[in-house]
């Protein structure tokens, strides 16, 4: 199988009008008893796709997993794989494997044996079973430790035993859910570039269940963004970030700055939003037809300047420097704006020195340019 290698770049079926969707979820509602888990939802994933489910606890999102693999059963809709209906059929007969976040690997087993298991359920001829078992040793970088049981690994060995139990059977799509939630943060960062690695090498369909942004944004082609059981946003990780389609997408990815005031167009380079305070901010990205409405200007802390002396820009706040946190690549300030809000700016260290040093309680000015923020009107 080809892997997508250099193409992952220029890899975009969803924007080709004539490629077809792998997976399909046609108004899916899942209910127990009275609670609506998955709320009418429908969804296309493509072939080769690292697609990912973000979303806060009881948004839906292991649900929807669940139900593609097999294990729960839409309350109404369909779910197509590979134009496929997959109704009735039963985890085992699917092509799809699921990889669980407490890996439930067989403590009494070595780590040949955990990867061997389900290929000798499926009765495969143990020749066969030791050539597939050896190609996934080499794969996950175990050969070393086959003999080991699992309480003889790092947690980070005992999720790639899981990882290549899962890939062993040769699924056309592999379902993660939180697969990276047991690992420390050092190891986890380490452990998404390489699933990110094996998933182009390997040339399958991921599909990765998260509730951690920054998981989500490193791995995933797309990042599809739940709330109550509904999709809010399907975009690329660039999209989401800089182009969240509301208040609540914008606010769940990264940090975010709201100001709320009513909007005016402002000539053809953009509007005007005047908040209560009769502060006026301007913005260059803003939807057709908004003047008059109530709106939200949104911008990322990282796109804001502070500074000690007043500087030349579209946007110039004014306040009193009241939290600041250094993390070593960055500090973050909190800014207490005269009238009460806070305004947070992020700043790169990218200098031993520091330039233009501030401190608590410095007056100081936020800034940013008018086609830093996006404005949002629900």
């Amino acid at each position: 199988m080809t892997s997508l290698g250099s193409t992952r770049r220029t890899f975009a079926p969803w924007a080709d009008e004539n490629a077809k969707p792998y997976i399909r979820f046609e108004n899916v509602t899942k209910r127990f008893g009275d609670f609506t888990a998955v709320d009418n939802l429908s969804l296309d994933i493509y072939e080769r796709e690292f697609f990912a489910l973000l979303g806060a606890s009881g948004c839906g999102k292991s649900t929807l997993l669940r139900m593609l693999g097999g294990f729960e059963q839409p309350s109404e809709g369909r779910i197509l794989l590979d134009g496929q209906d997959l109704a009735g059929i039963p985890p085992y007969k699917r092509p799809v494997n699921m990889m669980f976040q407490s890996y439930a690997l067989f403590p009494h087993m070595s780590v040949e044996a955990n990867i061997a298991f389900g290929l000798k359920q499926d009765g495969m001829p143990k020749p066969q079973i030791a050539e597939r078992v050896a190609q996934m040793l080499k794969l996950v970088k175990l050969e070393q430790f086959a003999k080991r049981k699992p309480h003889q690994l790092s947690g980070g060995q005992r999720q790639r035993v899981a990882l290549a139990r899962s890939l062993a059977k040769r699924p056309k799509v592999l379902l993660l859910d939180e697969p990276l939630g047991a690992l420390d943060k050092k190891l986890r960062e380490e452990t998404q570039f390489e699933l990110v690695d094996l998933q182009q090498d390997l040339g399958l369909t991921f599909i990765v269940v998260t509730h951690d942004q920054e998981e989500a944004m490193t791995m995933a082609d797309r990042i599809a963004i739940m709330d109550k059981g509904q999709v809010l946003q399907v975009a690329t990780p660039p999209e989401i970030y800089e182009a969240p389609a509301s208040r609540f997408v914008a606010d769940f990815v990264g940090s975010i700055n709201m100001f709320e005031g009513d909007v005016a167009r402002n000539g053809s380079e953009g509007v005007t939003l005047t908040d209560e305070a009769g502060t006026r901010l301007v913005s260059s990205h803003a939807p057709e037809d908004i003047d008059g409405h109530r709106a939200w200007l949104a911008i990322r802390p990282e796109k804001i300047r502070i500074s000690s002396k007043r500087p030349e820009a579209d946007n110039v706040l004014e306040g009193e420097v009241w939290d600041i946190a250094y993390l070593g690549d960055m500090t973050i300030y909190n800014v207490k704006l005269d009238d009460g809000r806070i305004v947070k700016a992020s700043s790169v260290n990218s200098l031993r020195r520091l330039e233009d040093p501030l401190t608590w309680h410095d007056r100081a000015f936020v800034s940013f340019p008018a086609d830093a923020g996006v404005v949002l009107v629900r």
